[in-house]
């Protein structure tokens, strides 16, 4: 399943966000999308599920504009994690990862219970939850809190997913774990993962393919160690870079502030 995005543009209040950006997404890929706070990543993110319909140029899947899909339809293909999310009160985690399987009922009646339960086991088990399924949300730490998030969008089986900064606000244990976790979905179901990202070494480790925004448009994409150079990340983020090989022979980013 294939997600392309051609001459997307928006504004909000007179003011351009993006202007012209046309990406196609590899199926089966995880992509990261990088770039200065404001760049309009997020904005992007939403553009991409139909979270924000006001803007120019077209979003398709395979083909088929996705203002054209049926609402329903459209979130069984495509799921997003956003950064702010708000805990329902008294809600367990078995609770809040059944509701990924909205999409998949009319009139909130399963069509198909046993599928149902075979989805929310495995979102469970898959960001290791299952021993904590019948605990309260709220009551949870801030990494197990954001895997339950993960697991309510894997429930909803999509065949791609989009994550508005993922590890936000957690240690850089958990922010690990919940990279790891996204990582093995993506390899054994196939799932295509769109990400926002702000950690350039995540970003690195991964992903396996980036999309650069800067001024509005694309500044940069292609595989990940090809485009997050030393001299790509000075331009964007307008600081100086160091890329060193780490004691497991990986390359690793290293930021530093510019000096004057």
């Amino acid at each position: 399943m294939i997600l392309s995005a051609e001459n997307i543009g928006f504004e909000i209040n007179g003011k351009q966000i993006l202007n012209n950006v046309s990406y196609t997404f590899s199926a089966g890929k995880r992509t990261g999308i990088i770039g200065q706070n404001g760049a309009g990543k997020s904005t992007l993110l939403k553009i991409l599920c139909l979270l924000t319909k006001k803007f120019t140029g077209t979003v398709s899947i395979d083909g088929e504009d996705i203002k054209t899909i049926n609402r329903s339809r459209l979130a069984q293909m495509i799921a997003i994690l956003p950064q702010e999310k708000e805990v329902p009160a008294d809600v367990t985690v078995s609770q809040l990862t059944s509701y990924g399987r909205f999409p998949h009922r009319s009139l909130f009646k399963s069509s198909n219970p046993k599928e149902d339960r075979e989805a929310i086991e495995w979102a469970l088990n898959v960001t290791q939850l299952s021993e904590l399924a019948d605990r309260q949300v709220s009551t949870l730490s801030g990494g197990e809190r954001q895997r339950t998030w993960l697991s309510m969008v894997l429930a909803q089986r999509p065949q791609i997913l989009l994550l508005d900064e993922p590890t936000t606000y957690l240690d850089i244990r958990h922010q690990l774990e919940v990279m790891k976790i996204i990582s093995e979905v993506n390899r054994t179901c196939g799932m295509t993962i769109i990400m926002v990202l702000h950690d350039l070494n995540h970003a690195r480790i991964f992903t396996d393919e980036v999309v650069i925004i800067k001024d509005r448009q694309i500044f940069a994409s292609g595989l990940s160690r090809e485009v997050l150079t030393k001299e790509s990340i000075e331009k964007v983020f307008d600081i100086e870079a160091d890329i060193f090989t780490n004691a497991k022979g990986e390359s690793m980013i290293m930021p530093m502030p510019k000096i004057t």
